[in-house]
């Protein structure tokens, strides 16, 4: 033990003198610029956009032109000709690094990246390490490509199934979000790469983003809307964080010192620094002020601004040296600062196979009537666009440049299922003359638009039914930025999807046959309507350019599916709470947009309060097509010999998880804590942590723990400030899904403040929250 304490004195001493060292270099480069230099070291370069250019640099003795290191990243900082200070490159990449995958100086080379699963399905592996691996993934291959920072990843929260970019945010649930982001950022940025974790914070719905005021109780952000923040903070230290584009209570993120400074640095103790979204907020001063230290893409009326407040005293100096101080210190730990050498040969061999098994893991079987796994004799008539198109990613800044994709049909011929040649010829003559029609895009943050459904002659289904044994249909959905998704069409299946649907599942069933179905989606979909028509349903979400070898996988059985829901399926979108008032109202109905991108000033109040998600469901018993943590295997697991070991204010939780079927699996272990009744109402369970076993063959067992704090156990309470915790019962729950106890026991624990915070982010108006009392 002594060693051990030795050593952390040795590396924490060393951090110290480094960082010493590094504040030393940057207070001697401070001393040396002009306050015109460092104007230019806060704003950034970036993309263009109407009535913005990206191509505004300053006078050339001052600062260097932005240089197109890497074609089609984001944006770079800018070059400082007095000392050598190279571009830092920061590229979008949620899914996978968004760059150009041509350059006109190397018209013989591609320059491709690999397309990962999408936040959305990551999320449902609840595997920490699975999101570590894809980060080193992801890492090499910024590093391989000279990109600096990673602009991801994403954790939002799903606050309502309509959000247009739910496909790059984790779940409705905050701690699960916040672990599983610490854990992609700890693996990407092993590798010398920076993350940016955003949107800081509450932008939970894209339309109108730009000028949306969201209206929400300091509660409801302090437990869900920050908490994810705050856990992916303080166990991952980002490099840098991006604030949001809209209001918090009347005030810009951007502009916002209670969120960017007294939050995130004096109360989490962030050590990065902090830029904007791209065109975000209004006033380059006021963001200065708030502790937004970069402003992207950046433009020269803000370095003058800046410059001007600076020589009128409205903004202090020390104020603009502190930033830059906050940005150097990263930007000293970048490839580009440290002269390396990009191969431009990422190691693609290597993260086809990660982005393949992540895929598999976060899959998950909703329903199977003893059908799954399938043999590879068996003759497969495969319906649905989507098995032929089968759809990556969403769009916007979460799209990738990837090489090729692996679509279902691909992904089970290679797996050598036999196909209906017929079936496929057909598919292919339709899909090549709808998507000739289909006008190409104008630019990247335009939807994709997917070919409609075809609607199949009885008779051809028929005998389509006669040659093979089973049916599959994949169901295709995409979104993106700037639009939410619709409710018709989107979210409900249009009456051609069901028909299909139905007519498949009636002709194959009349020839006892089996149907499934496989949701190929980026977010939650109706599926109450339509379940009863498949034998089995396996989310496949949107899995990235390796999804049809994952899906064969399982299909195959080669994979025992083991994901679980990072979201709840409602029965309808009525059901939940936040659809009465998403995704906000337009304050002037006669103002148009100048700009489809700025949209409108408008207000989304957030009266559901702390009832998002399966804390909503559960504590208004509201019925659910499937719940969070919901997802089936093709074998069985038992939990017994719970205990929970207390040491102080540390609860260890173990139980021993027993595989009693007959196939190899995972179980995913979830820790809900039921907290005692007290004056202030209180969902009925929250989760609190969870695990992932290993491989279990069946018959074996695995002893799994999971630790949490009783300061994790609390509540806010707004008219203290304070951070509570109750005294009574706590009951913790091992599950198997925010439905399914297996294991529980109540402890006792005695009312305590955790934390007593300042009144920040309060709202300006009164919110009708939901209550239950």
């Amino acid at each position: 033990m002594k060693h051990i304490i030795v050593i952390l004195f040795i590396v924490f001493t060393a951090q110290i003198i480094a960082q010493t060292n590094t504040d030393e270099k940057i207070n001697q480069i401070l001393d040396q610029l002009s306050l015109e230099e460092k104007s230019f070291l806060i704003i950034g370069t970036g993309m263009n956009f109407p009535g913005l250019s990206s191509k505004e640099n300053g006078p050339a003795d001052i600062v260097g032109p932005t240089i197109d290191v890497v074609p089609g990243a984001a944006g770079t900082s800018y070059t400082l000709k007095k000392f050598d200070f190279p571009a830092v490159i920061f590229a979008d990449g949620p899914a996978g690094i968004r760059i150009d995958p041509k350059r006109d100086s190397l018209l013989n080379q591609t320059f491709y990246a690999t397309a990962f699963p999408t936040a959305s399905s990551l999320a449902s592996s609840w595997d920490i390490e699975i999101l570590n691996e894809v980060g080193h993934a992801f890492g090499n291959e910024a590093k391989a490509y000279g990109v600096d920072f990673l602009l991801g990843p994403a954790l939002n929260i799903h606050r309502n199934p309509l959000g247009g970019r739910n496909f790059e945010y984790y779940s409705e649930d905050p701690v699960l979000a916040g672990k599983l982001t610490a854990g992609f950022v700890n693996g990407i940025q092993a590798e010398g790469v920076g993350a940016t974790i955003k949107h800081f914070a509450a932008n939970n719905s894209e339309t109108n983003r730009l000028q949306l005021n969201t209206v929400v109780s300091e509660r409801a952000l302090r437990e869900i809307y920050l908490k994810g923040f705050e856990i992916a903070i303080k166990e991952s230290q980002p490099w840098s964080v991006m604030s949001s584009y809209n209001k918090i209570n009347g005030v810009y993120a951007s502009e916002n010192k209670d969120l960017l400074t007294k939050i995130l640095r004096d109360e989490w103790g962030f050590e990065g620094f902090v830029m904007t979204d791209w065109m975000a907020g209004k006033d380059a001063v006021a963001q200065m002020k708030a502790g937004n230290d970069l402003l992207m893409p950046g433009r020269k009326d803000q370095a003058s601004a800046i410059v001007e407040a600076v020589k009128s005293g409205i903004l202090d100096e020390s104020i603009l040296d502190r930033n830059i101080k906050y940005i150097m210190r990263q930007y000293q730990k970048t490839l580009s600062f440290n002269n390396k050498i990009s191969s431009n040969a990422p190691d693609f061999e290597v993260n086809k196979i990660v982005a393949r098994k992540a895929a598999a893991e976060s899959m998950v079987l909703l329903k199977n009537k003893e059908v799954l796994p399938l043999t590879n004799d068996t003759k497969i008539a495969l319906f649905g666009n989507s098995s032929y198109e089968t759809i990556a990613g969403g769009t916007g800044s979460g799209d990738v440049n990837k090489a090729y994709m692996v679509s279902i049909k691909e992904g089970l011929t290679n797996m050598a299922f036999k196909l209906d040649s017929k079936l496929i010829s057909d598919y292919e003559t339709f899909l090549k003359i709808e998507k000739a029609k289909i006008p190409p895009k104008k630019n990247f943050l335009e939807m994709d638009v997917l070919v409609q459904e075809k609607l199949w002659d009885i008779n051809y289904l028929e005998k389509i039914a006669k040659n093979n044994d089973i049916a599959v249909f994949t169901l295709g959905r995409t979104s993106g930025e700037v639009q939410d998704r619709k409710i018709e069409g989107d979210f409900v299946l249009t009456q051609d999807e069901l028909n299909v649907i139905k007519n498949i599942s009636e002709v194959f069933h009349a020839q006892n046959k089996k149907f499934i179905v496989l949701l190929n989606i980026g977010s939650v979909i109706e599926t109450k309507s339509w379940v009863n028509h498949a034998d089995a349903i396996l989310l496949t979400w949107l899995s990235g350019q390796e999804a049809g070898n994952a899906v064969a996988d399982l299909i195959l059985g080669k994979v025992t599916p083991s994901g679980k829901l990072a979201q709840t399926f409602p029965i309808q979108i009525a059901d939940v709470a936040s659809t009465k008032n998403f995704p906000g109202r337009v304050l002037d109905s006669n103002e148009k947009p100048v700009n489809p991108i700025y949209g409108v000033p408008s207000e989304e109040i957030y009266e559901e309060g702390i009832y998002v998600g399966y804390r909503y469901f559960d504590a208004f018993n509201v019925d659910v097509s499937y719940p969070f943590g919901f997802g089936l295997s093709y074998t069985t697991f038992e939990y017994s010999n719970l205990n929970i070991l207390q040491d102080g204010d540390d609860f260890t939780i173990s139980c021993d998880i027993k595989n009693t079927g007959k196939a190899s699996g995972k179980e995913v272990v979830q820790l809900y804590v039921k907290s005692a009744l007290g004056a202030i109402e209180k969902p009925v369970k929250e989760l609190k942590g969870f695990t992932k076993t290993k491989l279990l063959n069946p018959g074996d067992s695995q002893q799994i723990v999971i630790k949490t704090n009783v300061n994790e156990l609390g509540y806010y309470d707004t008219k203290s400030h304070s951070w509570k915790l109750d005294s009574g019962l706590y009951n913790f729950i091992l599950a198997s899904s925010s439905k399914q106890i297996e294991l529980n026991k109540e402890i006792t624990l005695e009312a305590r403040t955790i934390k007593t915070t300042e009144q920040l982010l309060s709202p300006q108006v009164d919110i009708n929250e939901l209550s239950r009392n």
